[in-house]
């Protein structure tokens, strides 16, 4: 087993029939999965025997993006997804970075690619019949080869293509199957799109078990009320989502009609998970389910802690983001990168298996963020600086903070606008927070989604039991609906582009202090 493909060779001999994947419009059992997958090898070692080179997959998040996914993996190389919503120009610049000699795409999307020197592999052409394999590559990978290549947002304007390797996946994906009792039984609904790290644990439980995923199109996550009945219709049994799709379901009373008997795991990630939202889940969902908040950078492998939760938490309490997973380190480093003591705030470092192999034709970038531990002095010890900032409880608990750079310093105090959102969050009900500082005006802003209006006498009259006056926002903007990147997360940077160029006034009721 020291491929992604040994596994998933195992899992389609024991579970042939078995539902794989369904896209709501088709579904494809394990060996129905395999056969597209060597279909699609097969296509792309006719034109390219190279391995552990990027292929590109750009394709809705359906079955068909799956077996590409795989397929592309049988050949040795490493799966590539690209969003869809990329315009034209940025699309090119990464496929010009990459270097890919071969696209996987469908007949609509094809439309986008302005360059004539690739291969380009329309599914759309693809059957089943008079299909002659060819020899595969897999078995020519080692498990420190990279799998695939996820990309991240950039500095340079370039995104970061961030290298996973086979080794990482496998540990990782075995550890969360241990964790977590995961067998041949989930029935997954996945939310994250395929461009987001988050969609490559559930593929690969999938892959690993034999369990079946139901893909959630990203047009019904918009509707909480429409996604608990496809919750419900597919009995699902396990999630893994970022936490602003759980806390949009909670503040539209998504499950006050729609109850979920099936629904056993709920595994969350990608952002703060606000206290009183995951206290509704908590409340509507069997005694039994389990809730776990995980905790992890893409650079990680999807992620590096967990914390389950088993006693109350009040509404204004932050969720641990509890301890690391096996094979995996979690340091906190203070300013003097010195191990912090119980309470002292420091960045997240982390060492093991779990780390990426660094970052696609970006060696300087590597080098800056994947260090040698300074704990030791002895032999080569990488850790990664992901820019996080944790503290550790009397419990032993790491509990996560806010990013780095989400830290500010204003009137003389330092402040973390993630402690303001808490505060928002936990204060108020049906209302999504998210804190921006402007930089030009030296304000603190409170971005809301909300159905009702909420005064700027209120906000103040609340927030000021809970927050010192240095820390109240100045400025308060209602929008209509909070603006999201292609995982589900509150797109921050859109909005602090909305302050900045003062996009905002046609869509924003403002109010300011």
């Amino acid at each position: 087993m020291q491929t992604l493909i040994d596994y998933f060779e195992t899992t389609a001999a024991s579970f042939p029939t078995k539902l794989a994947v369904s896209d709501c419009n088709s579904n494809l059992s394990f060996e129905e999965l395999r056969l597209w997958s060597r279909i699609i090898a097969t296509k792309i070692l006719k034109n390219n025997k190279s391995i552990n080179k990027p292929i590109v997959v750009l394709l809705p998040k359906c079955n068909m993006a799956i077996a590409s996914f795989l397929g592309i993996l049988y050949t040795g190389n490493i799966f590539t997804p690209l969003d869809l919503n990329n315009p034209e120009e940025r699309l090119e610049i990464l496929l010009k970075n990459l270097d890919s000699d071969i696209i996987i795409t469908d007949t609509e999307n094809s439309k986008k690619l302005k360059t004539q020197k690739k291969t380009v592999i329309n599914i759309d052409n693809l059957n089943l019949d008079s299909q002659v394999f060819i020899p595969l590559n897999y078995t020519n990978c080692i498990d420190t080869d990279p799998a695939y290549l996820m990309h991240t947002s950039g500095s340079t304007g370039i995104p970061k293509g961030v290298l996973i390797s086979h080794k990482s996946i496998c540990n990782h994906i075995n550890c969360i199957i241990d964790t977590f009792n995961i067998n041949e039984n989930e029935i997954i609904g996945n939310q994250a799109n395929f461009v987001f790290d988050n969609s490559i644990m559930d593929i690969f439980l999938m892959a690993f078990t034999g369990a079946t995923i139901h893909l959630i199109s990203q047009k019904l996550l918009n509707y909480p009320i429409e996604l608990a009945k496809f919750l419900r219709d597919n009995d699902i049994n396990y999630i893994y989502w970022v936490p602003t799709v759980l806390v949009n379901m909670a503040n539209k009373d998504a499950l006050n009609k729609t109850k979920l008997p099936s629904l056993k795991k709920v595994l969350f990630c990608g952002e703060v998970m606000p206290t009183k939202q995951i206290n509704y889940w908590i409340k509507r969902l069997n005694k039994s389910t389990l809730f776990a908040n995980l905790y992890g950078p893409t650079e990680t492998t999807i992620c590096s802690s967990y914390y389950i939760i088993k006693k109350e938490f009040k509404d204004s309490e932050v969720l641990p983001i509890g301890k690391p997973f096996k094979n995996q380190d979690l340091i906190l480093l203070n300013e003097k990168n010195h191990r912090c003591e119980i309470g002292e705030h420091g960045e997240i470092c982390i060492r093991g298996t779990s780390l990426a192999l660094g970052y696609w034709n970006d060696f300087k970038k590597t080098k800056e963020v994947f260090v040698q531990n300074p704990l030791n002095k002895s032999y080569s010890d990488k850790i990664y600086r992901t820019g996080d900032l944790a503290y550790w409880n009397e419990n032993n608990e790491i509990v996560f903070m806010n990013r780095k750079d989400s830290q500010i310093k204003l009137f003389g105090y330092r402040i973390e606008l993630g402690e303001i959102e808490h505060a928002v969050n936990s204060s108020f009900d049906s209302l999504i927070a998210c804190v921006i500082f402007d930089k030009l005006t030296n304000q603190i802003v409170l971005f809301y989604e909300s159905e009702k209006d909420i005064s700027l006498i209120q906000f103040r009259k609340i927030l000021s039991k809970v927050l010192l006056k240095y820390m109240l926002p100045t400025k308060f903007v209602r929008i209509k609906s909070m603006p999201t990147i292609a995982s589900g997360k509150i797109d921050r940077t859109l909005l602090l582009q909305m302050i900045s160029e003062n996009k905002s006034s046609s869509i924003l009721t403002r109010e300011t202090a």
